[in-house]
């Protein structure tokens, strides 16, 4: 018999598991050639743009970045950042397991904090770098200083990381309230065509997938489609359908374990279990089956 309780015990995780929990980078530059891939993962995540150019996909949309913009997203989305090498590119991220913060938030009467994640999914905040952003932006360095400098976190470490996490997501759900920051709907042509375009792809990734399909069902040219889809994202169409499979089969890895290796490969768009697994162990650098063993461990 459960006894009444006029308060809730909120605990802490254990130690050895809050790098599964949070993750913060600050400021981080990459200068040069650097492939980013199109990838997805189950923390909530908060990127801040600092300078450069950037693109970003996020499923199907594209946005292009302006310093001090904002990325609020859930994570299960595919999203990648596409930039250009001839600049700097800055931006600090945020990550981390609703789950850990998410038993605080509710003795505090603050779950609305996690709204933006969990009915926007992915949005955009245009801050112009205000005052705002900037003090987000210490936020963020602190955080991301704190989470380095301890390896092996007291519980007064991670109570100050919660903190800082709630103060993050505080100010983020303050800029997302501000009238000041929609963004124009408005985006030029060839935007709107690589948005179909990787639309088109998401829905038929599983099936045989060519230019000439993709073409001649967006009533564009094949020239058209395979330079404006690289120019907007960084991949040609067909490495962004093998992306998709790829992405498709991790998650069948994963959420069905008892699937047969064969019907991964054949469900995810791979045209044979030999392709799936020659593809699978090049890009992800283990097999189907180690994958999918790691995953099962790390649950």
């Amino acid at each position: 018999m459960n006894e009444p309780n006029d308060f809730t015990i909120i605990r802490l995780v254990p130690l050895e598991v809050l790098n599964e929990m949070l993750s913060a980078s600050y400021r981080q530059k990459w200068n040069g050639e650097y492939s980013f891939s199109y990838h997805s993962h189950q923390d909530y995540e908060i990127y801040f743009f600092h300078g450069g150019e950037c693109r970003y996909l996020i499923h199907n949309q594209i946005y292009d970045l302006e310093p001090g913009d904002i990325l609020v997203m859930d994570g299960l989305t595919l999203h990648k950042p596409h930039v250009n090498p001839t600049r700097e590119y800055v931006r600090s991220v945020i990550q981390f397991s609703p789950v850990w913060i998410k038993g605080l938030l509710t003795e505090m009467g603050s779950m609305y904090l996690l709204d933006t994640f969990q009915t926007l999914h992915n949005c955009l905040i245009r801050t112009n770098e205000n005052e705002e952003s900037k003090e987000l932006e210490r936020v963020f360095g602190r955080l991301a200083t704190l989470r380095k400098i301890a390896k092996k976190p007291t519980l007064q470490d991670e109570t100050e990381m919660k903190i800082l996490l709630l103060y993050a997501l505080n100010i983020v759900h303050r800029l997302g309230q501000m009238n000041s920051i929609k963004i124009p709907d408005q985006k030029e042509d060839k935007t709107l065509h690589a948005e179909n375009i990787a639309s088109y792809l998401q829905q038929h990734y599983m099936g045989k997938v060519t230019l000439q399909s993709v073409a001649e069902n967006l009533n564009l040219s094949r020239s058209y489609v395979s330079k404006v889809f690289k120019m907007m994202t960084g991949y040609t169409v067909m490495e962004f359908v093998m992306e998709c499979r790829l992405t498709q089969a991790k998650y069948l890895l994963e959420m069905e374990p008892l699937k047969p290796m064969k019907d991964v490969g054949y469900e995810s768009g791979f045209e044979s279990p030999t392709h799936f697994s020659r593809y699978f162990r090049e890009k992800v650098g283990v097999t189907a089956k180690e994958y999918r063993k790691l995953r099962l461990n790390h649950q």
